[in-house]
């Protein structure tokens, strides 16, 4: 590798460290309830919304509850990811008339995004519709992500309460993951994305004329809401890109700039919270500890790779 390669894996480094220190504390305010700059903005969203779905949220749950209410909303979430693949032909935003995605791989796809596994067995563009891809799987980012960050935060908890016996309320900690971390990211990234050339369109997909032809005289360039569903992606360390090839495509990394933003977002969250876990423990020590351990991993494997 040249010398400037090396110069760019040590500011990325940097530049992440930066990022997260400041997240970290502030994802620490969300989860202890404390008031934070965005908290005018969005605590009359978050009230709206626990009084529609009915949920008190200064009551608190034993492990046990908070368990159950995880996994029920992921189930429900499985399913309507499984339900949209599988009547998508039927549904608008479907510009390219898509059919039902066959039952197998619609429910692989399901499973794997529930579960925050992401594990993407079809190509994008010619599999899913628009509305597939935004209210199914750009969603599912979202929830999958605050699922994992909620029951993060659950733990963080029951380490710091001894003898507690309550660990937090899970529609909580998925409402303020979703709107005061994931979402306000998410929006940065985006936008920051789109600044860079990533496809934002509900425009159908566009023939063009080549200007070699080799037998074909046109090409087909796909279309779509990706730079949305690219931010969270990457926000919420998911994997599943708006196109086949992920984030090798260049509708959805077309720049050095864009990939350096992507391959920051993928480990920001991660990082800073570690610092979150410090402060919700009360021992700063031991959130330098893990992202000690964590960085020793990263920086051998990263070494071996270049």
């Amino acid at each position: 590798m040249m010398p400037a390669s090396w110069f760019q894996l040590l500011l990325y480094g940097v530049v992440l460290l930066a990022l997260a220190w400041p997240l970290g504390r502030y994802m620490a305010q969300v989860y202890q309830g404390h008031g934070t700059l965005l908290t005018p903005l969005i605590a009359p969203v978050e009230r709206l919304l626990y009084r529609v779905a009915g949920v008190a949220p200064q009551v608190e749950m034993g492990w046990r509850t908070y368990a159950a209410a995880l996994l029920i909303f992921n189930g429900l979430g499985l399913l309507a990811v499984y339900a949209l693949q599988r009547l998508q032909g039927l549904l608008p935003l479907n510009p390219q008339a898509m059919g039902a995605v066959p039952a197998d791989l619609a429910w692989n796809t399901a499973v794997s995004f529930a579960t925050n596994t992401n594990w993407q067995s079809y190509s994008g563009e010619v599999t899913l519709s628009y509305l597939t891809q935004m209210a199914g799987l750009t969603v599912q980012n979202f929830a999958s992500a605050a699922t994992g960050m909620a029951a993060l935060a659950a733990l963080m908890r029951g380490l710091a309460r001894q003898g507690a016996h309550t660990v937090g309320n899970f529609w909580v900690d998925l409402v303020r993951s979703t709107l005061y971390i994931l979402l306000p990211l998410a929006l940065v990234v985006a936008l920051a994305l789109v600044s860079q050339g990533v496809v934002q369109s509900l425009r159908p997909a566009v023939s063009v004329p080549l200007l070699q032809t080799g037998g074909a005289e046109t090409q087909v360039l796909p279309l779509g809401p990706a730079a949305s569903q690219i931010a969270i992606k990457q926000l919420g360390t998911n994997g599943g890109g708006f196109f086949g090839a992920n984030s090798a495509h260049p509708f959805e990394n077309p720049t050095p700039l864009s990939n350096f933003i992507e391959l920051l977002a993928i480990l920001l969250i991660p990082v800073a919270l570690c610092f979150t876990f410090g402060r919700m423990v009360g021992d700063q020590r031991q959130g330098w500890a893990v992202l000690a351990a964590m960085t020793v991993i990263f920086v051998g494997l990263v070494t071996l790779a270049a």
